[in-house]
């Protein structure tokens, strides 16, 4: 089976009915989780982009707590497995600004967790990858934010 392009389905999506876009939104959300919190997030969460930065921060600081610290191993997985959400959710906004204070935020709560990632060269090349992600999407915003976004980033480091 061929997939159509973007512009297929776009021209085809115009000449379809309410009802009908109603009908394959339903059952496009019933595939796959990614695309229910997908339209949960632009149907109910996109008008307040801050309270969606907050309500994530307070998942990720549950998530920290429930990290096993008893080995750098289950640390590592626990820690990658935050990030993974937490891109996710980056996804989803599609903001540079977010993106940036989100990213910002987990490596802070690794450096305030206790976690010794100077043990484990995975956590440390983990850690350094995400500052270097946050460098260079900060590099694509307004001067102002810069100036303040690498006034966080030289306390992370």
């Amino acid at each position: 089976m061929k997939t159509a392009s973007i512009s297929e389905i776009k021209q085809e999506l115009t000449n379809a009915s309410s009802k009908e876009l109603l009908e394959l939104c339903l059952r496009i959300i019933k595939y796959k989780k990614e695309n229910k919190e997908l339209l949960s997030y632009l149907l109910f969460e996109a008008h307040d982009l801050h309270s969606y930065i907050e309500n994530i921060k307070k998942e990720m600081d549950e998530q920290f707590i429930q990290i096993n610290r008893s080995n750098l191993y289950f640390a590592k997985k626990s820690l990658r497995k935050i990030l993974k959400t937490t891109n996710r959710y980056i996804k989803y906004t599609t903001s540079k600004e977010a993106e940036v204070e989100l990213l910002i935020y987990f490596c802070s709560k690794i450096k305030t967790s206790g976690i010794r990632i100077n043990k484990s060269t995975a956590l440390t090349n983990l850690y350094n990858n995400q500052i270097k992600k946050i460098r260079g999407v900060v590099e694509t915003l307004h001067e102002d934010l810069q100036h303040d976004y690498n006034k966080e980033i030289e306390q992370l480091l």
